[in-house]
């Protein structure tokens, strides 16, 4: 049995791990899209590293783009088999590959202008909004510890990782030469403090395990402190300085842990009476679906919704769908609240609210997740004091924070808390990938002072042979 490492290895994006038995089945893990990888992402989205007609079985973690985003192009260059998820992540993924896909015609559109212009073959999307419906018929739904036996050697069981809804661990037992082996991947694992969902899951003893290091080196906030920290920079930006405050922020569950935290402040009596837009159609769509499953929630969240049976709204607040309403707000003076996707700020309305607003000092853009290190969001962080967005260069002047606490993924506690479960003499190998290359290295250092005595972090397209 080969396993061979085609994204999210020495970097973050664009998931997909390749298991490939001794009689030749391949089951892959994860179909994600690179993101932020500057001039290199588009290259690295054209090749998978393998062929996709021969891959025999697609078992996805979640819905997160960097995760499913290449699940179109997958099918469209032919993969015949089943797409293997939860049904939260169904629902999350049938929106957000619709997206991907509208915003991959869309700057394929954009960039082809300027290339036929300059006499240039024009380019073609990775896929589009008709390939997204063939994956869409392909879902067949899992849910959490269903025993799903694939065919008569390979079998597989989800667990819940916590770090989005319908997110979960991978745990499969492939038997071949009368010996069974037992291989999970974590996926992206969440927080054991998260605002919304439940904790991570203990899962079944593994022979391999393959292991999300997203913060690996670093530790977070209290998630309690979430509050707070809002409180605090919406009471600088739009009180005292009479600004705007624009908070880039992931569609999937980071929008919605702002609104609980917002909603919270406002249950207090301590929210600002301010006018606070979601300005993002899929952060509209995503929403309603995190109300569908609200079995998902952590006792918390339950016992919240038994006085308050909407923890995502509260006064104030408006969602903009259309495009003609996002554009009027940034010809406004007066100080509010704008939550918009894409969380990186790579992509989406928000790139056209931090234009607006970066400029001005009385004005403030706050960051709340991961930003891989080429993005924008990135480049704020980092403290560049100019940055290029649509093609034109702004002096960064507005006040640039970040929350470390809203987090959906678990930082190096939360990590060796999830793998605690296992015994780990009795992991043979553990491979460690969806990291930069720095933070890979230094998990790996920490899991063998945790007793894992074979670790790993393997290159991009890296085959490794399970003994």
């Amino acid at each position: 049995m080969k396993i061979s490492f085609h994204g999210a290895a020495r970097t973050v994006t664009g998931s997909k791990h390749l298991i490939q038995l001794e009689n030749g089945k391949k089951i892959l893990l994860d179909c994600g899209l690179f993101q932020g990888m500057g001039e290199q992402t588009r290259a690295l989205n054209q090749d998978f590293g393998f062929n996709a007609n021969e891959v025999d079985y697609m078992i996805l973690s979640h819905a997160h783009i960097d995760h499913s985003g290449l699940l179109p192009k997958l099918v469209k260059e032919g993969y015949k088999g089943p797409i293997y998820c939860t049904p939260a992540t169904a629902d999350l993924a049938e929106i957000l590959l619709l997206d991907s896909a509208f915003i991959q015609e869309a700057d394929v559109a954009f960039v082809n202008k300027r290339r036929i212009a300059q006499g240039l073959p024009a380019l073609k999307p990775l896929y589009s909004v008709a390939d997204v419906r063939e994956v869409i018929a392909r879902f067949i739904e899992i849910s959490y510890d269903q025993h799903c036996q694939i065919d008569e050697t390979i079998s597989f069981q989800y667990t819940d990782t916590g770090h989005i809804l319908g997110s979960a661990a991978i745990h499969l037992t492939i038997n071949e030469n009368g010996q069974s082996k037992r291989i999970t991947f974590s996926g992206d694992v969440g927080r054991y403090s998260d605002l919304i969902l439940r904790a991570p899951q203990p899962f079944p003893q593994a022979d391999y395990i393959i292991i999300e290091s997203t913060y690996g080196n670093s530790l977070h906030q209290e998630s309690a402190d979430t509050e707070e920290a809002l409180l605090t920079y919406i009471t600088e930006t739009c009180i005292e300085n009479r600004g705007r405050l624009i908070i880039p922020a992931f569609s999937v569950g980071r929008t919605q842990e702002l609104l609980y935290a917002l909603n919270k402040l406002e249950t207090q009596g301590r929210l600002p009476n301010l006018p606070y837009y979601v300005d993002s159609p899929l952060s509209t769509k995503t929403t309603e679906i995190v109300k569908k499953h609200s079995e998902l929630f952590n006792d918390r969240v339950v016992d919240l919704m038994k006085m308050d049976k909407y923890p995502f709204d509260f006064k104030g607040l408006e969602f903009i769908t259309e495009a003609a309403d996002s554009k009027r707000l940034n010809d406004r003076k007066d100080p509010m609240v704008i939550i918009s996707a894409s969380g990186m700020a790579e992509a989406g309305r928000v790139k056209h609210h931090i234009a607006n607003a970066i400029g001005n000092p009385r004005n403030m853009i706050l960051m709340v997740g991961f930003c891989e290190y080429h993005s924008l969001g990135a480049k704020l962080m980092r403290g560049e004091k100019q940055v290029r967005i649509y093609r034109e260069e702004f002096d960064v002047k507005a006040q640039v924070a970040s929350i470390r606490s809203m987090s959906a993924h678990g930082d190096y506690d939360d990590l060796c808390e999830f793998l605690a479960c296992q015994d780990p003499a009795k992991v043979r190998q553990l491979f460690v990938v969806h990291g930069e290359s720095d933070v890979q290295d230094e998990f790996s250092q920490r899991l063998l002072t945790k007793g894992f005595g074979n670790v790993m972090a393997p290159d991009l397209h890296q085959t490794i042979q399970l003994d």
